[in-house]
């Protein structure tokens, strides 16, 4: 074959496989990572994913931070929400040792072991709790009778109504209208404090006073 027709062939060859090259090539495929929800699926309702950019921040309408409003409007971490400042103070020790389970504008009141009279060291608390009914007379309490855990169960709620029942006749002896004050009887069911000691057992031995 003449080299100048050679040479012309192979040109040509070489041209058609080029061209035969750039038409049969495809775009490529970007496969998202293996487990994540295909767009537009039911998991994700329907929306494009938002992947982070390069800095690790994500758009608005990408993943959101954990964060809600509990039912008081105070602010939690998913689905646990905050304690406010009043309820963790009501849980310290300092607290109950010096309210109980009373509310702020009253004090309880304690008693002798075995005993459910008022004793003299008791009167002036009552005399304020009482004052403070008759200066308010919206309010409505309850005694609540507590018990130190000797004695059964029968004997202790037994005990802790005499101690309600006896705190609720001394404030309406002071002039308390008796329809704002209900009494009930936890006896030994609901120990505010745990230790088998003295002092523990002497503050359990006590009459709540709680606004309704």
């Amino acid at each position: 074959m003449n080299p100048m027709l050679k040479s012309v062939c192979i040109t040509t060859a070489l041209l058609s496989s080029l061209v035969l090259l750039s038409s049969g090539c495809s775009k490529k495929t970007v496969i998202p990572p293996e487990g994540s929800p295909a767009e537009g699926s039911e998991m994700n309702g329907g929306t494009n994913i938002n992947y982070p950019s390069a800095d690790g921040s994500y758009s608005e309408s990408g993943l959101a931070a954990e964060e809600s409003m509990d039912s008081t409007g105070g602010q939690g971490i998913g689905n646990l929400s905050v304690n406010s400042d009043a309820d963790q103070d009501q849980q310290s020790e300092e607290y109950r040792r010096t309210y109980g389970r009373s509310s702020t504008v009253f004090s309880p009141i304690y008693f002798d072991f075995d005993q459910a009279g008022i004793n003299a060291e008791m009167a002036p608390i009552l005399s304020a709790n009482a004052d403070y009914m008759k200066e308010n007379h919206a309010t409505a309490i309850v005694i609540e009778g507590n018990c130190d855990e000797r004695g059964t169960n029968e004997y202790n709620l037994a005990l802790g109504e005499r101690r309600a029942i006896n705190a609720k006749e001394y404030m309406v002896n002071l002039g308390v209208d008796p329809a704002r004050i209900r009494t009930v009887s936890y006896g030994e069911e609901r120990p505010l404090f745990v230790d088998q000691n003295e002092l523990d057992w002497s503050q359990n031995r006590r009459a709540d006073f709680i606004v309704e």
